[in-house]
């Protein structure tokens, strides 16, 4: 064993000793139990000496990458299909297929997280892309409208889990050095926005109907470029899945194992890893062992496990999250600020080609490529904006407890940002202002996002982490059912929207990011600089 661990088991060993036997059940500050604590201190500490970042997590971070990538994909993907949507089946209101989507995501977001906790985060891993992909296909041909949002309501069931999933499972298989590339992932996050705009320029701007046709008498025969491209993105989502499940050798969390109590498995794992990775580990069994007489227990089967978590409500992982005053008030304004941030995202991105359309637009037959040629080179400023933030998220400086910078700092910065270029895209009269303010807008909320989902897992312990994640994205996702029903009370059913009247939405949603930089100021955990737990 490395000098290094077996300091730190010795250490472990001789704090426990002295806590007394019931140690183990005491309720510390970050909400975990003080055996799960010590063995996440050892197994942090053979990450960072032993295993380091290597092969498998290069490959996890490209396959849990991919995840984020489906997740805004379906987002921007049914945003850009709407219009041709809405003009060859004439619903009441288009928007209620964003309703249908975000119906979805929050029981999937809800459903997939907590059941990460409950059975392991690799069946959450594999069957969120699964399920997606293959609805997302079916509602390419859909007949009508309303089996057109049914379909979309189950995609959103998958991929509505897939994002609170990716990052914790990510999360606890890389060294505290690099946990900054938690924050890169979100560059796929952008990339999925990219390869969404580009696949509908190509179909959407070239199989649709002229814009002069009236909605209703658009036939499907000269109208496949929704479908073709709804068929495209339900193909790549479905190779993802393919790519997790039979190419990757996925193993299950080491910290989720040793939370069951299961610490021959969770060794066995970072084994496993380790020589991915080209190395050895030092860490035992017995090192595990030696922290808790509690470790000894026979691991507990996931039948027993989903009979125990769905016997409590699964309230023995949420009550952990509001154990104590300080991780009470993190878990809550997090908790808020996805909420709020989930109405203010899709109130702008969802709408946004309908947006660029009622601004500066040419009318006739070049208006549709026009209107996906800009929003692809939106789509494209949103990928420095991810590599900003992994720059900026663990700069931090400061005297005594008034800290500048690091991940609370970076995100109020980023989330006010994306309030002030909002403000001005309604002043714009020009399609090139209308343009620049949509590419400012786009970099900033990408560089947002990355230090949220960054910041978000890592202020969870693991044991609690898939069902806090789960609240966040539920809350995320209700906020996307909510923006619909606020983009129809502030825009008249006329077809087509003018610039005027689509300055509503954007105002709501410029508006709801104000308000969340000021609580993310407000929120008591800075995670920069430590290993999650």
């Amino acid at each position: 064993m490395s000098s290094g661990i077996q300091d730190l088991v010795v250490a472990e060993k001789h704090a426990t000793s002295e806590e007394g036997d019931s140690a183990s059940d005491l309720p510390p500050a970050n909400g975990v139990a003080r055996d799960y604590e010590l063995k996440c201190a050892l197994i942090n500490k053979c990450m960072q000496e032993e295993i380091g970042f290597g092969r498998y997590q290069w490959q996890l971070f490209v396959l849990s990458g991919l995840g984020w990538l489906a997740d805004n994909l379906w987002l921007q993907g049914l945003a850009v299909v709407l219009p041709a949507v809405e003009q060859e089946l004439n619903p009441s209101r288009v928007e209620y297929a964003v309703l249908a989507e975000f119906a979805g995501m929050i029981v999937g977001a809800t459903t997939w997280g907590v059941l990460a906790d409950i059975i392991g985060r690799k069946v959450s891993f594999n069957a969120t892309l699964f399920i997606g992909g293959i609805f997302g296909i079916a509602a390419g041909g859909g007949l009508n409208f309303v089996s057109f949002s049914s379909l979309i309501a189950c995609m959103g069931f998958g991929v509505g889990g897939n994002l609170p999933v990716d990052g914790a499972l990510y999360l606890e298989f890389i060294p505290a050095s690099h946990q900054w590339t938690l924050t890169l992932l979100s560059v796929w996050w952008a990339f999925g926005q990219l390869v969404a705009s580009l696949i509908s320029w190509v179909f959407i701007a070239n199989y649709s109907c002229n814009p002069s046709i009236p909605f209703g008498e658009c036939p499907r025969a000269q109208n496949m470029g929704w479908r073709y491209t709804l068929f495209t993105l339900g193909a790549v989502t479905f190779v993802i899945f393919i790519m997790r499940y039979f190419v990757f050798d996925l193993q299950e969390s080491p910290k989720y194992l040793v939370a069951q109590g299961r610490d021959e498995e969770a060794v066995a794992v970072l084994e496993h890893v380790a020589r991915r990775n080209g190395r050895t580990i030092s860490l035992k069994v017995e090192d595990l062992h030696r922290i808790s007489e509690s470790s000894k227990a026979p691991p507990a089967s996931w039948r027993d496990s989903l009979r125990r978590s769905f016997t409590d409500v699964s309230f023995s992982h949420i009550k952990p999250l509001f154990s104590t005053r300080r991780l009470a008030l993190n878990t809550t304004l997090i908790i808020l600020i996805w909420g709020l941030i989930g109405i203010a995202y899709p109130l702008y991105s969802s709408y946004l080609p309908l947006y660029l359309e009622a601004r500066g637009s040419p009318s006739g037959a070049t208006s549709l490529d026009v209107t996906y040629r800009n929003y692809a080179i939106v789509s494209i400023l949103g990928v420095p904006g991810s590599l900003i933030a992994c720059y900026v998220v663990d700069l931090s400086r400061g005297t005594g407890k008034f800290t500048v910078g690091g991940r609370k700092m970076s995100l109020a910065v980023f989330t006010l940002l994306s309030s002030i270029f909002m403000f001005l895209f309604t002043t714009s009269k020009t399609q090139m202002s209308v343009l620049g303010y949509s590419c400012a807008n786009s970099l900033v909320l990408n560089a947002m996002y990355g230090v949220l989902y960054a910041y978000t897992p890592e202020s969870f312990p693991a044991p609690h982490r898939g069902t806090g994640d789960a609240l966040c994205s539920a809350l995320n996702r209700i906020g996307g059912f909510i923006a619909p029903l606020i983009k129809i009370a502030t825009t008249p059913k006329t077809g087509t929207v003018s610039a005027n009247a689509a300055n509503g939405p954007v105002f709501v949603s410029a508006a709801l990011f104000m308000v969340s930089a000021f609580v993310t100021l407000l929120l008591p955990i800075e995670t920069a600089g430590r290993g999650a737990l």
